[in-house]
């Protein structure tokens, strides 16, 4: 049931974007969850002197 509740919030963040008309909301949430993603995963990984030199 809380991963249930968990996912509501994607739910509710689409249903906001297509009743208020905010599309351009759409490519800066996909942004950030890229990059937290990102982040996460290269937190502990050999990977993240690559991912360093990108940036």
């Amino acid at each position: 049931m809380a991963l249930k509740e968990r996912l509501m919030i994607f739910g509710e963040f689409w249903y906001f974007m297509k009743t208020s008309k905010k599309w351009w909301l759409g490519p800066i949430f996909l942004f950030l969850l890229f990059l937290s993603l990102l982040i996460i995963f290269t937190e502990s990984s050999a990977l993240a002197p690559f991912i360093y030199s990108l940036f």
